[in-house]
């Protein structure tokens, strides 16, 4: 087949781990559902509050598109705050410490694209939020 199509109704959303005291984050895997061979794609959703670990991708770059919600990013080393909302993106280089929080009141969700497809590869940060 020359072509995949994802529907959002049809994803199948995995809760991450977090403290009890935390706001959940939760992922849709899209790499294997859209036949990405050379690259990987997650949608991630966080509720309001929610943060991920900051960390730095070795040999990963990444593009982050916020499609509803605003995207708080803290990039680089020392961290540097970054808002985008829907219709902006931000993208990463292999290498540069980030960390993802939703700092509103509304869900966070965005879609996450990387390549090459590595996965288990980050090196974890000390947080900046």
């Amino acid at each position: 087949m020359r072509h995949h199509v994802v529907q959002l109704s049809e994803l199948e959303w995995t809760t991450r781990d977090h403290e009890p005291d935390e706001a959940p984050r939760h992922v849709a895997g899209l790499t294997d559902r859209a036949g990405l061979a050379h690259t990987r794609a997650n949608l991630w959703r966080y509720e309001p509050g929610a943060k991920g670990r900051r960390h730095r991708d070795n040999v990963q770059e990444e593009t982050f598109v916020p499609i509803s919600g605003t995207l708080t990013m803290y990039l680089g080393e020392p961290p540097e705050r970054v808002d985008v909302g829907p219709g902006g993106l931000v993208h990463v280089e292999a290498g540069t410490p980030l960390q993802i929080a939703n700092h509103g009141d509304e869900d966070l969700l965005m879609f996450i694209y990387g390549a090459p497809p590595e996965t288990g590869n980050a090196e974890f940060l000390e947080s900046a939020v």
